[in-house]
Order: C-alpha cells, then sequence, then structure tokens
C-alpha cells in the first residue's frame, strides 16, 4: 500500500485509538488502497466534534509517548490540531481536525488503520476539496475515484448533498477551472510511478464532459444523493443498473436499503 513503512507503523499504533467518531480521512485514507498512484505525505484524523479532536489527540500523544515518538505540536487551536511525530530518524505530519458529521455512510473499520471515512464520502470530500483548491494532487485522487470507484458526474450531484450551496453544474463550472498540471506540480508530489501528462489531461476532460449528460438524465428532486444497487452491492452509475435507488446522507451517515 503506498504509505511508508513508518507511516503504515505510525497509523496501525494509532489505530488503537480509532473510534466511529475518530477516523482515518483525507489523503492517508484514499491512498492505502494497492494501486493508488501516489504516497500521501501525513495521516489526517477527522472528529465529530471540536471536543472529540482535543480528547483523541491526548489519547494519541500518550500512545505515541509509550511507544517511543517523540511528538512536536506546532499548531493547536480549536478543532485543528498540527503536530509531527517522530520516531528511528523518521517523521510523519500527523492532524486532528473537525469536520461535519454529516456523511454518506457510516465510517468502517479497517484492518490496517482501525475506523475510516467510507470510500465514496472519501471521493465525495475529494471533489469539494478540487472545486475549492487548485492542488494538481486532488486532480490525481478525483481521476482515480472517477476510474474505480464512481464517475465524476455521480460524484458531483452526490456532494451537493454535502454542500447544498453547491448545483452539479456550478461544480463542474470550478471544476473546470482545475486540472492544469505541469510536469514541475507532479515533480513536487510523492508518486507510487510516472504519470502521463498528456494522457492525463486526456482522461480530466473526459471525465468533466461526462458531468453534463448524468446530471441531464436525473431528476431534480434526487439532487445530493447516491445510487445503491443491492444487486452489485456497490454503489453505481444508476443508467448502468436497473434497481439502483437513490441514497441520501445523515449525519453520521446510514447503511444503504436493500431491497430483494
Amino acid at each position: 500500500m503506498p504509505l511508508t513503512d513508518h507511516q503504515a507503523s505510525l497509523a496501525r499504533l494509532l489505530s488503537e485509538n480509532r473510534t466511529f467518531d475518530s477516523y482515518l480521512a483525507g489523503g492517508a485514507a484514499i491512498l492505502i488502497e494497492p494501486e493508488t498512484t501516489r504516497y500521501s505525505r501525513d495521516l489526517d484524523y477527522f472528529h465529530d466534534s471540536e471536543a472529540r479532536v482535543a480528547k483523541a489527540f491526548a489519547a494519541d500523544r500518550e500512545l505515541l509517548a509509550a511507544s517511543g515518538y517523540s511528538v512536536d505540536v506546532d499548531l493547536n487551536q480549536p478543532g485543528y490540531i498540527r503536530a509531527v511525530a517522530r520516531k528511528d530518524g523518521h517523521e510523519t505530519r500527523v492532524e486532528w481536525a473537525h469536520d461535519s458529521s454529516w456523511r454518506f455512510l457510516p465510517t468502517v473499520r479497517d484492518p490496517r488503520v482501525g475506523f475510516v471515512l467510507h470510500p465514496v464520502d472519501l471521493a465525495v470530500n475529494k471533489v469539494l476539496a478540487l472545486a475549492g483548491r487548485d492542488e494538481p494532487r486532488d486532480v490525481v485522487d478525483t481521476l482515480e475515484f472517477h476510474r474505480r470507484l464512481l464517475g465524476l458526474g455521480a460524484l458531483c450531484w452526490a456532494a451537493c448533498g454535502k454542500d447544498p450551496g453547491y448545483s452539479p453544474l456550478s461544480l463542474l463550472e470550478l471544476l473546470r477551472r482545475r486540472g492544469r498540471v505541469r510536469a514541475e506540480d507532479l515533480a513536487r508530489l510523492a508518486l507510487a510511478r510516472p504519470i502521463d501528462l498528456q494522457a492525463m489531461k486526456r482522461a480530466w476532460l473526459e471525465a468533466l464532459d461526462s458531468v453534463e449528460p448524468f446530471v441531464a438524465s436525473r431528476q431534480p428532486e434526487e439532487v445530493g444523493c447516491l445510487y445503491y444497487s443491492s444487486a452489485r452491492r456497490a454503489f453505481v452509475d444508476p443508467g448502468e443498473a436497473a434497481d439502483a435507488v437513490p441514497h441520501f446522507g445523515r449525519p453520521g451517515g446510514v447503511l444503504p436499503r436493500v431491497t430483494g
């Protein structure tokens, strides 16, 4: 998996303190999966309240110290703590942050890292992040989700459930301003394998072009949902599964409705 040995060891240790409301998210949660394109530079732990952030950090700091790590805090404010964990000449930045408890699915237990945000919520968060900032790593990750998990049209449609201030097409407009990635941008990423810039650009434009047809195919009252197929036991493009039904999020997430 594309975590360094030090990151993987650190995540395994901190998994002891993870719970449904204190979970790995962000880049490291995306990149624990095999075959992903890049390495994460930090570990991000999200929490459902500011108080939970402080409590989780205190417990993690105690665990790290007992396991021989030094922990140097460089930012500590309500709802957000950033530190560097060091051991045996290696270091990893670790962040503890408050995030909304609104999500599509409950957090899930992963044997490698403890509780982690569900992949579809990771994908939706990544699309929203890319809409708000121009980071090459976000383009790389969003394309990975588009290829391997759920198309960009479905992700833009669902993202409006987490942030109702967007419409799918307003999100698309923002995403069209992204994707101008240069070779020097990729050089700053810790890539697991080389990326062909021209192939990446073609894939990005194709992904963007898939959004409007998806939006045109859906009913406006369903905006903000995912679509779940019981037959496939997966979230899908509803045009590809006759039994696909809307799945809306809520605080804490909810398991999909299984039919049949």
